[in-house]
């Protein structure tokens, strides 16, 4: 088509409406300037009918919302997720995977999953997905707390922060989301760790874990493990802070 409105009537939300040609001239047929600028996630037109083309859309409503929105959202936008919430296992385990995992690095995780579990979409794609506390404090430590150039936001590390499962339910959630074998077997083990890391860990079985397991398993469960120490006691000892530095150091250092 030539012609911008006609386009952009087409798409999911506004400020995907957006268009510039070879000048760099910008066309924005449907105030997505605008909508990003109030941090506004709208679906053009009418919300029911943008899902019903594509239900992934659902997904992505909340992912654009945890990159570009601010509170409060769109009220039609929130109606037509809950009303659909059930179509999303219709939906091949590879997209939602894809869409999912993104959804999890947005800066803000944890407030996008109290929002999804709100209106139950987790319901129908992850019902595993009830630790909000570890998902908040994982996101906290990889982003703010712990300046260190090898911690950094994992999708399938935090993943695991917001399951609570054991290792037969996060086998469960791999086959569903397609994961690969790899991934199947790294989720699993974040899931059900099979070594106990703690900050006054003898150096003999921190060294056998490394061994075993390698320095970017255990880098993951050490974050695990001290974002559940710190979802619910938010202020370590100093001492013991630098413990778990220490194991992070450890998986660093190790050859």
């Amino acid at each position: 088509t030539d012609d911008w409105a006609g386009d952009a009537a087409r798409r999911d939300f506004t400020i995907n409406a957006l268009f510039a040609d070879a000048d760099g001239a910008v066309y924005d047929p449907l105030g997505g300037l605008g909508d990003l600028k109030a941090g506004r996630v709208r679906f053009v037109g009418r919300a029911e009918e943008r899902i019903a083309e594509d239900v992934l859309r659902l997904l992505r409503y909340f992912r654009f919302f945890g990159l570009y929105g601010r509170p409060p959202a769109d009220p039609d936008a929130l109606a037509a997720c809950r009303a659909n919430a059930d179509k999303l296992p219709s939906l091949s385990g590879e997209r939602v995977r894809d869409e999912l995992l993104k959804i999890l690095l947005v800066p803000e995780p944890a407030d996008l999953a109290e929002m999804m579990r709100s209106l139950r979409i987790f319901d129908h794609i992850l019902p595993e997905a009830t630790d909000m506390r570890r998902l908040r404090m994982i996101a906290w430590l990889e982003t703010r707390a712990i300046k260190m150039d090898s911690v950094a936001p994992a999708p399938l590390r935090r993943l695991a922060a917001l399951m609570d499962t054991d290792a037969e339910g996060a086998e469960g959630v791999a086959g569903r989301l397609r994961l690969s074998n790899r991934h199947t077997l790294h989720l699993v083990t974040l899931v059900a760790p099979p070594v106990d890391m703690k900050p006054d860990m003898e150096r003999a079985g921190l060294h056998l874990a490394l061994h075993r397991l390698g320095p970017g398993t255990v880098r993951d469960l050490t974050l695990l493990a001290l974002a559940g120490e710190v979802a619910v006691t938010p202020v370590l000892p100093a001492a013991k802070t630098q413990g778990w530095i220490s194991l992070l150091e450890a998986c660093d250092n190790w050859e």
